[in-house]
């Protein structure tokens, strides 16, 4: 029996606007993925597939201002802005000393959320910081909006060379039911660092389907920090090569989760070089019936002597509904390694919720403070003091919604 469903209301419209290329090619013959994948066994589509998802409408850019001070008010100075999968020129700022691609060799990614992006691909930032350069924070900005349901399915391209330097706020948020469905490439150069740090804030009603693919070279560090807050349905997936010696690559994460939302956070972490140094911490927060997935992979190839590898999943369950799956994992071929994995599940201790009560803290204010310890260790992976204040800032403002 084929792993894959090869009809429903979703491939039928996808394939309509995709047209004839290789992609939509794949995608008609192996169709969305279903729970017996193993890779998404954790991540049903269903709700996806029941659903045909149209083209994006194109917002005005008196809407498009409104969702910005709306859903990214922290994206202040140089900022890409795209609005229901179209370029916002008016809205958009790129900083000095970086190179807009016009054109480049696109990436061929076996993945479902990558076959689905190149079948219905739209151009997103496409972006080269030259040697040397330090292009300081950039806001990549995608927003969503519309009555119907629709897809958007950015395509980002990001080349930093030798030396160079970027940090990267990406804001994806929006109103309405939609899918989301980005795919960045991204190329770090020798001696080159790039901090990435992702908000997801969709609408509770949109489903989110990401996927990043980042190659470093030697004394290079892709530096990444995911916050999931929103979405029904998300799944982020990172695949990370190092591919030259003393590589560093950091995919730390955190989720926050309520009533029936459901992440997917999945990643491989391919060692491919000696002397590299790659490091996960992804923490947990669920209430309700919220459902948390953390899979991760290290492989160590051979010749990836002298690696340095860890990962850790801690999830804190806060309803008796609420579930985590975990599946760290280590996969080494090298002899001479240093590698760690591991997973925690847990709930508020009673204890401590019974001395701060004691002391006369009320208990939704105590719990928040246990949550927010909780928290602590995964915000504090960010070091740029002022997307570290962003992120806590979101998470209080979570938080408040969800005890209100």
């Amino acid at each position: 029996m084929n792993a894959v469903t090869n009809t429903s209301p979703a491939l039928e419209a996808f394939l309509a606007r995709a047209g004839k290329n290789e992609a939509a090619a794949i995608l008609r013959a192996e169709g969305l993925p279903q729970r017996r994948v193993e890779a998404w066994r954790y991540t049903p589509l269903r709700a996806v597939s029941e659903t045909a998802y149209a083209a994006a409408p194109q917002l005005d850019e008196e809407c498009v201002k409104a969702l910005l001070e709306e859903l990214a008010p922290e994206a202040t100075g140089a900022r890409v802005v795209f609005a229901n999968g179209r370029y916002v020129s008016a809205l958009s700022n790129i900083p000095e000393g970086v190179e807009v691609l016009a054109a480049y060799e696109e990436a061929k990614h076996q993945q479902p959320i990558a076959y689905l992006n190149q079948a219905l691909r739209e151009p997103g930032l496409r972006l080269r910081v030259p040697k040397d350069v330090d292009a300081g924070r950039l806001a990549l900005i995608s927003l969503s909006e519309g009555e119907e349901a629709f897809s958007t399915h950015l395509h980002h391209h990001i080349i930093l060379d030798e030396g160079a330097k970027l940090t990267l706020l990406d804001i994806q948020a929006g109103h309405g039911n939609y899918l989301s469905n980005p795919v960045f490439d991204v190329t770090v150069g020798d001696y080159a660092a790039l901090i990435h740090v992702k908000v997801q804030q969709e609408d509770r009603k949109a489903a989110h389907l990401a996927l990043v693919s980042a190659d470093v070279a030697q004394h290079g560090t892709y530096d990444s920090f995911m916050l999931t807050l929103g979405a029904a349905l998300a799944r982020h997936e990172v695949l990370a090569r190092l591919n030259g010696v003393h590589a560093n690559v950091h995919v730390n994460a955190a989720q926050l989760l309520g009533d029936r939302q459901h992440a997917d956070l999945t990643s491989v972490i391919t060692h491919d070089a000696p002397d590299c140094n790659s490091r996960q911490t992804v923490k947990n927060v669920l209430l309700d019936e919220a459902h948390g997935v953390f899979q991760g992979k290290i492989y160590v190839d051979r010749i990836a002597q002298k690696t340095d590898g860890y990962q850790m999943n801690q999830a804190l369950l806060l309803s008796e509904k609420a579930q985590i799956d975990s599946k760290p994992e280590l996969e080494i071929y090298a002899d001479d390694v240093k590698c760690s994995h591991g997973a925690t599940v847990g709930a508020l201790d009673d204890e401590q919720l019974f001395y701060l009560q004691s002391r006369g803290i009320p208990l939704a204010q105590a719990r928040a403070m246990l949550v927010r310890a909780f928290m602590i260790d995964a915000l504090a992976l960010v070091q740029d003091e002022a997307l570290h204040d962003i992120l806590d800032r979101r998470v209080e403002t979570w938080w408040e919604g969800r005890q209100s």
